[in-house]
C-alpha cells in the first residue's frame, strides 16, 4: 500500500512526504491518546540483541491480522551502530519497516539536526571563552560536548581551542546528547524551545550555572530543531503504520521513542506498540520513571523478550541456569513495577523448539503467560500467539506505577533504589567526584529530577562479565552528570563510555554500493 494511502486512512492531515515512502508528520496532529500502550522489552541481552525491533514489528502486524488497529512508535537508528557491530535497527526478515535502507542511513535528518543543535552550543561556548565575554565561562566547568552521530574512539579525549585558549574536549554520539533527550521528552515544540532554553551548559567562574538562555541562543538553537520535532511516519512489510522518531540509546540515555510519537500512535490506533532499549534494567526501568511521567501514561502491557542464545550466555552455556536472569527480569516488571507481563521467546535459526517449550513451561508455571515468537521467519503469523496473549492481557487494570518519586526522593536516593530493586545490589558506592555532583546539584536545587543509569546493558551489575542473576554486589557510582533541558540527571555507573567505537572488522567494511544504493544496511 502506498504510505499516503495508509496516512490518510488514518485520518492525519497535515504532513510532507519525503519520496513516495517517508513523511514528516505535523506535530500538531497528535490527538486525545485513547490506545493501550504494549512495551517490548527484554532479558539482558549478548551483543547480537535480542531482536526487540523485529518482535515489536511483527507484534503490531499480528494485532492488525487480529482485527484490532495498532501503530508502531520506534526509535530511529544511529548510523554508529549500522556501521558499527549491531548493523541496523529496522527489525529484520519478515518484520521490517521500510525502505529500511534510507531510514538507517540519513532518514529525514533528524540527526544531523540533532547533531548541529549540539555543535552550536558549543561552538557558542568557546566563542565566548575565546571573546572573553561577560558571561566569565569557566573552561573547567562545561557540562555539554560536542557529538557526532558515528562511533569514534579517536574522539573520546580530543586538545580543542588555539594557544592561549586550548582545553580538553570529548565527542559523545549523538544519540547520547542532551538536545536528543529533550527531542524525546517534549511535549511539542514549544516545550522543546523551552528545554533548550533552560539547558545548563556551564558554571561561570563564580560558580554561576549558566543556560542557553543567559547565552541568548536559544531561537537559533531552537530554530535548527523547527522540522526535526514533526515525527516520522513509514510502514512496515505488511502495511503497519510506523512512527519512527527520535533514538537515545537505553545504556547511556532513556532509551525511548519520542512523546510525540508515541502520543501519535496512540491517537490513531487501538494498540500502540513501543519499544525500549537493551535490557529491562535499562530501558523499561527508565520508560517507568522517566518516561512514563512524561508520556502520562504507564503501559498497558509489557511484553519481555527472552532468546535461547541469551539465556545460555547467562548460564554458563546452560539456559536453564539461564533462567535466572529472566526471572529476574519478570519480578521487576511484574512485581516491582506492577505491569501486566507477557514473555516471549523470540526464535533464532538453530534453536530447540524443546528447549523453547521448557522455557514457556516455566514462565507459565510462575504465573506468567508465554509463548514463542518466530515474527523474523513468518512476519504476523509468527507472532499470532502472542497477540492474542497481549490483548487478552490488555483487558486487565493498568496498575503499573513508578519504582520511585522524585518530589520526594532525592537523586542519591533514586540511585540506590534502582541499584537494589532492579539491578540485585547490595550497596552503591559514590566516588568523591560523584559526592561532589550531588552537593552541586543540592546547592542548586536539581537534586529531586529524576535519574537515568548510564551501564553497560550485558549485565545486571556494572561489569558485563557478571552474567545470569547476581546478588549483594557493590555498584560503583564515578560521576553524576546534569540535564536541566531534558530534566534528569545521569548517574555514570563504572566505566562507562558515551562515544562507542568501531570493531576490528566493522559493518561498513561488509557494504556494497550498487549504483547509489548501498547494500547491507
Amino acid at each position: 500500500m502506498k504510505l499516503e494511502s495508509i496516512i490518510k486512512k488514518l485520518g492525519i492531515k497535515n504532513y510532507t512526504t519525503y519520496g513516495a515512502d517517508m513523511a514528516k508528520v505535523d506535530e500538531t496532529e497528535v490527538k486525545k491518546p485513547t490506545g493501550k500502550l504494549v512495551l517490548v522489552t527484554a532479558i539482558s541481552p549478548t551483543k547480537s540483541g535480542n531482536g526487540k525491533t523485529t518482535v515489536s514489528i511483527g507484534l503490531a502486524e499480528a494485532i492488525n491480522k487480529a482485527g484490532r488497529t495498532c501503530c508502531l512508535s520506534l526509535r530511529e537508528p544511529s548510523m554508529g551502530p549500522v556501521f558499527g557491530l549491531k548493523g541496523g535497527a529496522t527489525g529484520g526478515g519478515k518484520s521490517v519497516v521500510v525502505p529500511s535502507d534510507k531510514i538507517n542511513l540519513h532518514f529525514t535528518g533528524d540527526m544531523h539536526a540533532i547533531t548541529s543543535a549540539n555543535n552550536l552550543i558549543c561552538a557558542c561556548i568557546d566563542n565566548a571563552i575565546f571573546q572573553k565575554s561577560e558571561l566569565d565561562i569557566d573552561p573547567q566547568n562545561i557540562f555539554i560536548s560536542r557529538c557526532l552521530d558515528c562511533n569514534d574512539r579517536a574522539l573520546r579525549d580530543i586538545e580543542i581551542g588555539d594557544k592561549d585558549n586550548k582545553r580538553r574536549e570529548h565527542f559523545v554520539i549523538t544519540p547520547a546528547s542532551e538536545i536528543m533527550a529533550i527531542l524525546c521528552l517534549s511535549r511539542n515544540f514549544e516545550d522543546l524551545k523551552c528545554r533548550i532554553g533552560r539547558l545548563v551548559v556551564a558554571l561561570s567562574k563564580s560558580g554561576r550555572p549558566i543556560s542557553v538562555n543567559d547565552m541568548g541562543i536559544t531561537d537559533a538553537v531552537a530554530g535548527l530543531m523547527a522540522n526535526a520535532i514533526n515525527p516520522n511516519i513509514v510502514q512496515t512489510a505488511y502495511g503497519t503504520p510506523a512512527f519512527v522518531h527520535g533514538g537515545p540509546f537505553a545504556n547511556i540515555a532513556h532509551g525511548a521513542s519520542t512523546i510525540i510519537a508515541t502520543k501519535m500512535a496512540l491517537s490513531y490506533a487501538e494498540f500502540a506498540v513501543t519499544e525500549a532499549g537493551f535490557g529491562a534494567d535499562l530501558g523499561a526501568e527508565k520508560f517507568f520513571d522517566v518516561v512514563a511521567k512524561e508520556l502520562k501514561k504507564y503501559p498497558d502491557v509489557v511484553v519481555l523478550i527472552a532468546t535461547m542464545p541469551a539465556l545460555k550466555t547467562h548460564g554458563d552455556g546452560d539456559y536453564k541456569k539461564g533462567l535466572a536472569n529472566l526471572q529476574k527480569h519478570m519480578d521487576n516488571l511484574s512485581k516491582t513495577f506492577g505491569a501486566n507481563l507477557v514473555v516471549t521467546v523470540n526464535k533464532f535459526t538453530g534453536d530447540s523448539e524443546e528447549e523453547i517449550a521448557d522455557v514457556v513451561a516455566y514462565c507459565n508455571k510462575q504465573g506468567i503467560a508465554a509463548c514463542k515468537c518466530n515474527a523474523y521467519n513468518e512476519g504476523p503469523s509468527g507472532a499470532k500467539d502472542l497477540a492474542e496473549l497481549v490483548i487478552k492481557a490488555s483487558a486487565k487494570p493498568n496498575k503499573a506505577h513508578s519504582l520511585y518519586d522524585e518530589k520526594q526522593d532525592a537523586v542519591k536516593v533514586q540511585i540506590e533504589k534502582i541499584a537494589k530493586n532492579i539491578y540485585g545490589a547490595g550497596e552503591v558506592e559514590f566516588s568523591d567526584k560523584a559526592k561532589d555532583k550531588l552537593k552541586f546539584l543540592k546547592k542548586y536545587g536539581f537534586d529531586h529530577l529524576p535519574t537515568i543509569v548510564a551501564k553497560t546493558q550485558y549485565s545486571l551489575t556494572h561489569d558485563a562479565k557478571i552474567l545470569g542473576a547476581p546478588t549483594g554486589f557493590t555498584l560503583p557510582i564515578t560521576d553524576i552528570e546534569i540535564r536541566t533541558g531534558a530534566g534528569f540527571v545521569v548517574a555514570i555507573c563504572g566505566k562507562q563510555l558515551l562515544m562507542p567505537a568501531l570493531p576490528k572488522v566493522p559493518n561498513a567494511n561488509k557494504m556494497v554500493l550498487k549504483g547509489k544504493d548501498l547494500q547491507g544496511v
